[in-house]
């Protein structure tokens, strides 16, 4: 199972994800906005997860737009700018992969994504749907509803409950014997051999 994790505005919650990855050998892959600041504040932990690959940077954009109300330019310029920006602070080339805010996509938006590299829009076939603040079960019941193998799975690093329940979330893949993979790991490109 992919667990994928987006956006990034609680620093504390980057720093959560990055510690509960340390001490769990859990794989990730964090699809990162750079305009926020828990980027910088968490590079020093992120850093050797990273390198190792058990932690994969993939690109959600700079600002975190609905890429489908952009030009093509504009698209171009929010992948480039967070590209150059995860290559400057983290050394780490992300494509092929972006994940469009919202999911929101089309044939325009993929073809300019495309031209400079980003030829894989990353969906999911699940979430915890905690991109807003939810209680701790929710976010339990809904792991519950979508841990499977062979899914991707969204979360997201803004609001701290997950935080919470990291414990019963490793349980539920423990119990149905689920390993988790970055996308790197299922999906080989010449991006990334």
């Amino acid at each position: 199972m992919a667990w994928t994790v987006d956006d990034g505005t609680s620093t504390e919650v980057v720093a959560a994800y990055a510690a509960f990855a340390a001490a769990t050998g859990t794989r990730l892959t964090m699809f990162v906005n750079g305009i926020y600041a828990s980027w910088d504040e968490n590079a020093e932990a992120l850093r050797s997860l990273v390198a190792s690959g058990q932690v994969q940077l993939a690109n959600h954009t700079w600002s975190h737009p609905d890429l489908t109300t952009l030009d093509d330019a504009s698209i171009q310029a929010e992948l480039q700018r967070n590209h150059d920006y995860l290559a400057e602070v983290y050394g780490v080339d992300a494509r092929p992969y972006f994940r469009p805010p919202y999911g929101a996509h089309d044939d325009r938006v993929d073809a300019a994504a495309a031209a400079i590299g980003y030829t894989t829009p990353t969906l999911w076939y699940g979430s915890l749907a905690d991109s807003g603040e939810l209680p701790d079960q929710q976010i339990v019941d809904l792991a519950n509803e979508w841990f499977a193998s062979g899914r991707i799975i969204i979360g997201h690093l803004n609001h701290l409950p997950v935080t919470r329940v990291f414990d019963q979330l490793t349980g539920i893949l423990e119990a149905r014997a689920l390993t988790t993979v970055t996308l790197n790991d299922v999906f080989i490109s010449a991006a990334h051999p």
